[in-house]
């Protein structure tokens, strides 16, 4: 394997999509440490720590844990993968999507374009409620304006990431989607040995036989096949 990547660094086309690559990904997780307008970042994780165990723990890693210090990527990339599964989904009841989606490649831009638009209304949506949920512990304190002002940089931040994953799919290496949403996971994996190693003998046990059960999950559906009996 070292030696196929020791190859493949030596093609200059492959060697600037990975550095290009590697570039946004680092913007990434810049952008993840940098907060909102007016935001005090200890105070919001201070706030954040009393929800352990919720479902804002699994937002918080999807976000690469820049919704715990409400930073301007504080939304992450889900608002943009709810709106393709929702698009998706459309397409069975709405028949000038199906049609858009039978049209080859300008239908699918124009999909495209109807799911950055989604995106962007979710993402207003998730701001707005991220930032009257965080209030509500007492975390923030905000007037008209600086409501506004806080959706409007945290869609902006959506905004962005989905530019940028859009830009790794174009001139980088794979789905720049999928390797944004793999890099917030990726901030929680010492976490995660941390606690493996300190844990106990159950811990120890079934957090291995967990990681292989998702990886044979995963390779399961990757690789399984639908066989079409002819007609």
């Amino acid at each position: 394997m070292f030696s196929w990547l020791a190859n493949a660094w030596r093609v200059p086309e492959l060697r600037q999509r990975v550095l290009f690559t590697a570039l946004i990904l680092a913007v990434y997780r810049l952008g993840s440490w940098i907060p909102s307008p007016g935001i005090d970042s200890e105070q919001v994780k201070g706030a954040f720590g009393g929800q352990s165990g919720t479902i804002l723990d699994l937002l918080n890693v999807f976000s690469g844990g820049a919704l715990a210090r409400f930073s301007v990527f504080a939304l992450g990339i889900m608002p943009y993968v709810t709106a393709s599964i929702i698009l998706q989904l459309m397409t069975v009841v709405i028949p000038r999507l199906e049609q858009l989606q039978k049209e080859g490649e300008s239908g699918f831009a124009k999909i495209n374009q109807y799911t950055r638009y989604l995106t962007v209304g979710l993402a207003a949506a998730q701001a707005t409620g991220y930032t009257f949920l965080f209030r509500r512990t007492g975390a923030l304190d905000f007037n008209a304006g600086r409501l506004v002002i806080l959706v409007l940089t945290l869609t902006a931040g959506c905004t962005l990431l989905m530019w940028l994953g859009e830009l790794i799919t174009k001139r980088g290496v794979g789905n720049g989607i999928s390797l944004l949403i793999f890099a917030s996971i990726l901030t929680s994996l010492p976490v995660g040995i941390r606690a493996f190693l300190n844990g106990g003998p159950m811990e120890k046990l079934f957090f291995p036989l967990i990681a292989v059960a998702v990886i044979v999950a995963v390779v399961f559906i990757q690789e399984g096949q639908r066989r079409i009996p002819g007609m």
